[in-house]
């Protein structure tokens, strides 16, 4: 027994569950893995195993950019690096918001495990592909959204089973550092493409009024991975709490429509443009905000989250040798490129048609 899995073994009987069955499920793109967990009773909860090592460290609130650079990946985008307590504190947030976040069983946040509520296998996507009609469950997800940014004042720590957690902001740092990874990494996936000192200035200021118009307006909090393989359908619950949230210890404050884009013009699936303006509608109506200023916003945001994850994907298949990403970069850039037709944008269109052939942009 490797020394890792015999943790778990004290870690489950501690909890209750020596006698439980595990039955490992499929792996993602994080060092995170899950277990489903069946007592002898019948019943199932999740077993959520993160060994803290694995990641570079999470940002502290006090550090500059400087330091947030140099300590790595997750400082400067303001990640989690998997802590569970940060999903177990950002977990009771979501629950007092009366959204449907599974219950923390048991944590050993030292160790990275935790036992949580199992909401089984209907994602989103799962149930959509099988004949869902999509139209209640995308309204129903804005909806959870809209409840979420109606919960009020926000703390500056979360209090949580297994610690504090700090609600930092999605920031300047954050939110160039994250458009920054598509002039690292497509150059290394497309050897054609060359960003030399002054494309990646240009890039910069291309980009520098969406930053500057992000980290202004983060008011909300942001589940920040907020799509169609993140989300659970829970059909005996009612509203929005049909809407079971997962993966949100990364959980940030943003611009409101932040989860928005991320749900409405996913990297994995093609949501029709009616059903995206109609779910916006129906937000813009829950909400009472300027509808022209949001829909600004949103393009905006949304065009530089898809070069960030353009970025990522990059990464996955250059430095990672996982080639199944490649599949999801053409839809990228077909919302990439709608919304680089906003006026309000001009300036990184530009920047594309100067850099990018369109042959490489695919």
């Amino acid at each position: 027994m490797s020394d890792r899995n015999a943790l778990i073994v004290d870690f489950l009987a501690g909890a209750g569950l020596a006698e439980a069955r595990r039955d490992p499920l499929p792996g993602d793109a994080s060092t995170r893995r899950y277990e489903r967990l069946t007592t002898p009773a019948g019943s199932t909860l999740m077993l959520m195993d993160q060994p803290p090592a694995t990641e570079s460290q999470p940002c502290d609130p006090s550090w500059t950019a400087a330091q947030r650079h140099a300590a790595g990946w997750n400082a400067v985008a303001r990640l989690s690096a998997g802590r569970i307590e940060a999903f177990a504190a950002v977990a009771e947030h979501l629950r007092h918001a009366g959204l449907s976040a599974p219950d923390i069983v048991a944590v050993d946040a030292p160790n990275g495990l935790a036992v949580i509520e199992d909401f089984g296998d209907d994602l989103f996507a799962r149930v959509i592909e099988d004949g869902e009609p999509q139209a209640p469950l995308y309204l129903a997800a804005v909806e959870a959204i809209a409840r979420l940014h109606l919960t009020g004042l926000l703390p500056t720590v979360m209090p949580g089973l297994g610690g504090d957690w700090p609600l930092l902001a999605y920031d300047a740092v954050a939110l160039q550092g994250g458009a920054d990874l598509f002039v690292e990494w497509m150059p290394k996936l497309h050897p054609g493409l060359d960003f030399g000192p002054a494309a990646r200035d240009e890039w910069q200021a291309a980009w520098a009024p969406v930053v500057t118009m992000g980290e202004a307006k983060a008011w909300v909090m942001a589940h920040r991975d907020y799509h169609a393989e993140n989300l659970l359908w829970l059909p005996g619950r009612e509203g929005f709490r049909r809407v079971g949230l997962i993966d949100f210890q990364d959980a940030v404050l943003a611009h409101p429509v932040w989860d928005l884009h991320s749900l409405l013009q996913d990297a994995r699936r093609d949501v029709p443009p009616e059903l995206e303006a109609v779910a916006l509608d129906y937000y813009f109506d829950i909400m009472q905000v300027d509808r022209e200023e949001y829909r600004r916003d949103y393009a905006a945001l949304a065009a530089l989250n898809e070069a960030r994850i353009l970025g990522v994907f990059a990464r996955l298949i250059a430095r990672d040798g996982k080639p199944r990403y490649r599949q999801f970069m053409p839809r990228m850039w077909g919302h990439l490129e709608q919304n680089l037709k906003r006026p309000e944008l001009s300036q990184v269109r530009v920047w594309f048609d100067r850099h990018v052939p369109r042959e490489m942009r695919g």
